[in-house]
């Protein structure tokens, strides 16, 4: 084939291992190609509260939910602009590219940023969190926000040590998290961990498609969001408040949610949520196998250096120095139709991502593990064969 030529699409169907959105399960597929129904409809609203009574079983909180139409970047704006005023300090634990991502947010929103500042292979140290805290001896840091899951970098922070650490310095700011790579993937625990607005989104352990996302909301948040001098409108929580549905402004996204009812219909009933978390670490750790297998011989490795903080829903594969790891992703997708995540920000090119959250098994895995060691031989990436058999000793 020449360089001009288009490579001709594959045969077979696609095999999605990106960390977001993930694949969906076939019932879930079917229920949110429900018939438009009225969303005033009292029928509906059975429908409607029992996802709310789901949702704050997942997040374990007894506290407030508001909803939106959107990805999990609408329901962080909607958190920022209804906790926090123009000048006030937020406090952005670094872990990733959305970590950064959350801070830039903030900042055009005319917030001012504090960052502890961290190594991305190691996410951000717990005793530095402490020591700006105990800086602050004038409680200038209205929040702290910290992602639970950092989907670019393959890391999960403890959230319970970042409130430790709130705890331990008097401090009363806000623990802001985000879920959304985590949440039905990872065990989540809002109201015993003390966070006060927990932002999810329906695209990644929620089997969804992309355009639903909520935030969780503590009675101390609420209490803040009273004085929050952030411009808001759609996203008005207040507003929310007075509507039937306690969320959603204009047309509420009916289809969503009988895909949500079937989704945690298997999470809950059909599997078991502590079933589906420890499916999700069992094959996590047979990915982290493969990768350890094939970085000898100078071949990719673990992005995540801290073993403690290896992610169960993606691992950030770090491509060995001067090999493009776009280029090889192109490979595998132009010549196996199996779609991998790229890197972000300044990981661009330096890594892929293996997604290894939702709707999936171990032959999904295997499979993955597979081609991507057939993509990398195709491609002249340095590894030690043999990672599949790495993992499959996890499984076994």
């Amino acid at each position: 084939m020449s360089a001009s030529e288009t490579p001709r699409k594959p045969r077979g169907r696609l095999f999605f291992a990106n960390p977001g959105p993930t694949n969906i399960p076939d019932s879930v597929l079917l229920a949110t190609a429900h018939h438009t129904v009225d969303f005033a409809d009292p029928a509906f609203g059975e429908v409607y509260w029992a996802c709310i009574e789901g949702l704050k079983r997942v997040l374990k909180t007894q506290q407030e939910i508001f909803l939106y139409t959107g990805s999990g970047h609408a329901a962080w704006e909607a958190c920022l602009a209804n906790l926090l005023s123009p000048g006030d300090t937020i406090l952005v634990l670094e872990s990733g590219h959305f970590s950064q991502s959350w801070g830039r947010m903030a900042t055009d929103l005319g917030v001012e940023v504090q960052t502890v500042a961290a190594d991305w292979r190691r996410g951000v140290d717990i005793a530095a969190v402490k020591a700006a805290l105990a800086a602050d001896t004038g409680h200038a840091i209205k929040a702290v926000g910290v992602v639970h899951n950092e989907t670019s970098t393959g890391m999960m922070i403890p959230i319970p040590e970042v409130r430790a650490a709130l705890d331990a310095a008097g401090h009363p700011a806000l623990l802001l998290a985000d879920t959304i790579s985590s949440l039905c993937s990872l065990d989540f625990r809002m109201d015993e961990w003390g966070v006060d607005a927990a932002v999810g989104g329906s695209q990644k352990g929620l089997m969804l498609p992309t355009g639903l996302s909520f935030t969780g909301v503590s009675h101390k948040a609420l209490k803040a969001h009273e004085s929050s001098k952030l411009p808001k409108h759609y996203f008005n929580w207040s507003a929310m408040m007075k509507r039937p549905l306690k969320s959603f402004l204009g047309t509420v996204p009916t289809s969503f949610f009988f895909g949500l009812q079937e989704s945690l219909r298997l999470m809950e009933q059909e599997e078991g949520l502590e079933n589906v978390f420890a499916r999700h670490t069992r094959l996590a750790t047979a990915v982290r196998a493969a990768v350890q297998h094939w970085s000898g011989n100078n071949g990719p490795q673990l992005f995540c250096t801290t073993p403690s903080r290896y992610s169960d829903s993606v691992t950030a594969v770090l491509m060995p120095e001067g090999v493009d790891g776009d280029v090889f992703r192109r490979v595998a997708m132009q010549r196996f139709n199996l779609s991998l995540g790229g890197g972000l920000g300044p990981l661009a090119g330096k890594v892929f991502r293996i997604g290894h959250l939702g709707d999936l098994n171990e032959p999904m895995i295997l499979g993955t593990l597979a081609t991507v060691e057939l993509a990398m031989k195709v491609a002249g990436v340095p590894h030690t064969p043999g990672g599949v058999d790495a993992a499959i000793a996890t499984l076994a």
